[in-house]
């Protein structure tokens, strides 16, 4: 088990840790996001912002998840690999990943899944693979921001077996979410967690769908520039700060 030294976290009683997480951040790979969301950059942002742990999400691909790892490690910070992944019912869906092989698999499995278009960097930007030293090693070729021929079903099942955990992306949102587009959480999911966006009202949205007394909430940044990367304001208790602790977490509240 890899534990990295966090000396911004919090002990707490019961010998757990109170820890500063993103866990949805977009890098130069995600074509809506700035060409300036590079590992270094992330990676040095997330350091001066405070933070513990980060998840690289972006849109169903996790290309750039090696280069940010290795750059999160310099700086004593955990970086998680994921990807925001968009469903055949087009709802988000954020997957964390107990290791890069782990993604890697998953991310084999979305590419047969995609639709085959190719990217239109004149409308939806680039999409920019890169190293740890932040060069530009491959441009991807697919069009990443649509929907993948898996059902939410199918990405949990997925998921799971890969020993990773889901976590519906801003439920809070209009669109492109599991209450926006589904309006209901699936129960035989076994959900534990909900992704909020940073200016969601929870009183207001427990207020509207009561059913969500039921599940805990952590609100991510899902930054696309990085002004946008949290600065310690979204936090979760863990017993150790590791990537197995937080996923045994999210799965098991």
């Amino acid at each position: 088990m890899s534990i990295v030294n966090c000396p911004l976290s919090i002990a707490l009683p019961g010998g757990f840790m109170k820890l500063a997480v993103d866990l949805h951040i977009h890098s130069a790979l995600s074509p809506c996001a700035d060409n300036e969301m590079t590992p270094n950059n992330i990676a040095n942002m997330a350091y001066l912002k405070g933070l513990d742990i980060i998840a690289v999400t972006d849109h169903n691909s996790v290309e750039n998840c090696e280069a940010v790892i290795k750059c999160a490690q310099k700086s004593g910070i955990i970086a998680v690999p994921g990807m925001e992944l968009e469903t055949r019912e087009e709802v988000h869906l954020i997957c964390l990943f107990p290791g890069l092989g782990e993604a890697l698999d998953m991310q084999k499995i979305v590419y047969e899944a995609l639709p085959d278009m190719k990217n239109r960097e004149d409308i939806f930007g680039q999409q920019l693979i890169m190293d740890e030293n932040d060069n530009i090693t491959e441009k991807n070729s697919r069009f990443l921001v649509t929907a993948a021929d898996m059902s939410i079903d199918n990405v949990f099942e997925y998921t799971g077996k890969l020993n990773g955990v889901v976590v519906p992306a801003h439920i809070d949102r209009q669109s492109y979410s599991l209450i926006s587009n589904l309006g209901i959480i699936p129960e035989y999911l076994n959900i534990k967690f909900l992704e909020v966006s940073r200016k969601a009202d929870c009183k207001e949205l427990l207020a509207k769908h009561s059913f969500l007394e039921n599940y805990k909430f952590i609100t991510s940044s899902d930054a696309h520039n990085l002004g946008d990367i949290f600065e310690r304001q979204s936090f979760i208790e863990l017993e150790e700060p590791s990537i197995e602790c937080l996923i045994n977490r999210l799965k098991n509240r």
